[in-house]
């Protein structure tokens, strides 16, 4: 190359690079987001009785901080670090979405595709639900996870193991609940579908193509297939809190434990490589990322009650627009939270059914950027005392071990058991009588907005729960919910 050519060519790439839009990255942790971090976590984890914590933040995929709290496994004692393995749950349903879309620019399938092309001994019911549809959980399809559906008794036995095509004539089975596109119901059944699908088209088990396609383009090496019998380095145990102990997870089948709607190990330092994929072109054109994070649309028009995309939901956090889903399977909990204006991705994975990685979320973002912290959850003028007095009623009755059917709606009293009275009992023994009720948040109740329902939070010397309560029309109690106090609002 001559001089000349050379000035030009340097000339050129200095214009590009000046004229290029800046993109906006965070700056690196102070001392004091990561103190304030560490203390929100680690209080959280002991109020909800959560052993370990792995906790990813990310700018446009470069980690900000991968961190470890408490242990992977309580029995041998090793703690959780970044390395550490945890199981997916729904948080595997956008992988899956994923690679559905890169068959759909593949030419291989189209999003209007009747599911019954690819399942053509389903019933005639099906022709009507298009992969959209299973897409956007909008097929009608009721869920096969049910307790009903999934105990001793029922089709799907999650002790059981089935072949993929008995399992498919067990979905097959199982009713419509309404048109497709009519209404936004969560199912996940419709992701085990797409995991079918994706082999009836590849060829391959759904999780081999997801391996293929995505996980070792990506380098994320840990990500995987469930497995109890593999030999799989930094794995963490799940874990169940009931009846106030720490219960090691329930078994499944393999057959449940790899499904496509939600089957998968990653841990915090995969998740980084997957979210600066998805600031590119890389895996997926703009316009399948697009649709993934468009809320679907029902078929009067209006976007769903959901507020679902493909594989992710799409909210907001203080006018801050979110793409965000969370996961729960066999004792593990995550939450993966994108502000993709802010160029932040928080990533929350644990391994305890009763962690509430929906709620951490959230806060660490905002302890991260002010603009998104959650509003404090602090007491509230009351100008319905009346409700209060009710509450402390019902409250006496329960710690006094009465029964409180005559109190309570004739739906509510359907699920309260002996096990439920005494486990409510156990948990107000300490707080109540003596303790204190302060409203925190009353709203419209999300069954009948002319009702409301109220959080008040119960407090006695150190110790503080929150609980929900609602009456209905008639004065009965229909919402009476326990939960671990917090101290920032839910979204």
């Amino acid at each position: 190359m001559d001089t000349r050519h050379a000035v030009l060519l340097f000339a050129v790439l200095a214009f590009c690079l000046a004229a290029s839009p800046s993109v906006q990255t965070h700056s690196p942790l102070t001392g004091a987001q990561i103190a304030s971090i560490d203390s929100f976590v680690t209080t959280e984890m002991a109020r909800a009785h959560v052993p370990g914590v792995a906790l990813g933040i990310y700018s446009r995929g470069s980690i900000l901080m991968a961190k470890g709290y408490g242990l992977a496994n309580v029995e041998l004692g090793v703690p959780v670090k970044p390395q550490t393995i945890f199981q997916s749950g729904s948080v595997g349903k956008q992988f899956v979405s994923a690679a559905i879309l890169m068959l759909v620019e593949e030419g291989r399938i189209s999003l209007d595709d009747s599911i019954a092309k690819y399942f053509p001994g389903a019933p005639a019911s099906w022709k009507a639900i298009r992969i959209k549809n299973l897409l956007s959980h909008t097929s009608g399809l009721a869920e096969y996870e049910s307790p009903d559906r999934t105990g001793p008794y029922g089709p799907f036995y999650l002790r059981l193991d089935f072949t993929e095509n008995q399992l498919l004539h067990k979905i097959e089975a199982l009713p419509i609940e309404n048109p497709p596109g009519a209404k936004w119901n969560y199912r996940n059944t419709n992701y085990v579908l797409l995991g079918f699908l994706i082999h009836r088209l590849t060829g391959m088990f759904y999780a081999d193509y997801l391996a293929k396609r995505i996980f070792t383009p990506l380098g994320m090496k840990s990500t995987r297939l469930i497995s109890d019998a593999d030999i799989i380095p930094n794995r963490a145990a799940g874990y169940q809190w009931e009846d106030d102990v720490l219960k090691n997870q329930a078994w499944v089948s393999p057959t449940f434990n790899s499904t496509a709607d939600g089957a998968l190990y990653f841990n915090v330092l995969d998740l980084a490589k997957w979210d600066a994929a998805l600031y590119t072109t890389q895996l997926l054109k703009q316009s399948s990322l697009d649709a993934m994070w468009t809320i679907y649309k029902l078929n009067n028009g209006k976007p769903n009650d959901g507020d679902y995309g493909f594989g992710w939901e799409i909210t907001a956090q203080n006018g801050h627009r979110i793409i965000e889903h969370g996961g729960a399977w066999q004792g593990f909990t995550c939450q993966i939270s994108r502000y993709p204006d802010e160029s932040l991705t928080v990533v929350v994975l644990t391994n305890s059914d009763s962690a509430r990685p929906d709620y951490m979320a959230p806060v660490i973002a905002g302890l991260i950027d002010a603009a998104l912290l959650p509003q404090k959850l602090t007491a509230i003028a009351d100008a319905r005392p009346r409700l209060a007095a009710s509450l402390e009623s019902l409250l006496d009755v329960m710690a006094a071990g009465a029964d409180i059917h005559r109190f309570v709606s004739p739906e509510f009293a359907r699920i309260i058991t002996p096990g439920v009275t005494a486990r409510v009992a156990r948990r107000l023994a300490p707080l109540w009588p003596g303790g204190t009720l302060a409203l925190v948040q009353r709203m419209p109740s999300p069954d009948n907005t002319s009702l409301t329902v109220s959080q008040f939070r119960l407090a006695k010397g150190a110790g503080s729960i929150l609980i929900w309560y609602g009456l209905d029309a008639h004065g009965k109690v229909d919402t009476l919910f326990l939960e671990p106090d917090q101290e920032y609002r839910s979204q």
